[in-house]
């Protein structure tokens, strides 16, 4: 079984090298119970090159259900073509804002091989229950990532209070806020708020080049 560790790309081993005993502690407090993700898949969001990073998207923490927990933030493993609610309405405002074709895989693996960070507040929960795994240091570890991303010039969108935290590591200029694109918010600020097309304006205006959205 491949260690939390050493599932991260050697880019970010190197970048996290001050985290890692933290995150070896993390991985031996789990090891006596099940969680979500599967163990191979917790660490898939930083499985990427960083030096590729320029949109960071922050979660909470993983989908609660077998079925959906993948290891990327607000993205699903289903292969039966039900979606969670929240990539619904994601999904919605990303065929409003940018015009594309609506997409029918839950699957956000492709924006990260394009330089799209979908990273959890923690990375793993117990299966039924969210948030369970907020007090086992993940915040501490995520919190360095997120540190590092920021420190990095990368485009944060910040969905919710949970991600909203750690707003003040990024320039207000390279922050994009909204509510969270649950059913129970959405309504109120997520929808209408362009975070897709906002994110490239951004990415251009700094002489990078924008993200293709497309699933």
């Amino acid at each position: 079984m491949t260690s939390f560790k050493d599932q991260l790309h050697p880019g970010w081993r190197e970048l996290l090298k001050g985290s890692l005993d933290l995150l070896d502690e993390i991985e031996s407090m789990l090891q006596a119970e099940a969680y979500l993700p599967a163990h191979e898949n917790v660490m898939k969001s930083l499985s990427f090159d960083p030096a590729q990073a320029r949109v960071l998207i922050l979660g909470q923490d993983p989908y609660p259900s077998a079925v959906d927990a993948m290891g990327l933030a607000f993205s699903t493993a289903r292969s039966d073509g039900k979606l969670p609610a929240s990539l619904k309405n994601i999904y919605r405002e990303l065929v409003d804002d940018l015009g594309v074709s609506h997409p029918t895989s839950g699957d956000l693996s492709s924006w990260c091989k394009r330089g799209v960070i979908l990273l959890n507040r923690s990375l793993t929960c117990a299966e039924g229950e969210s948030n369970s795994h907020k007090d086992l240091g993940w915040r501490e570890f995520t919190d360095q990532v997120v540190s590092i991303l920021a420190q990095q010039g990368v485009i944060a969108i910040l969905w919710g209070a949970n991600a909203q935290e750690v707003k003040d590591l990024f320039p207000k200029s390279d922050c994009i806020i909204s509510v969270h694109p649950s059913p129970l918010s959405a309504y109120r600020g997520f929808f209408g708020s362009k975070p897709f097309s906002r994110a490239n304006k951004i990415l251009v205006a700094k002489g990078r080049d924008p993200i293709d959205w497309s699933i």
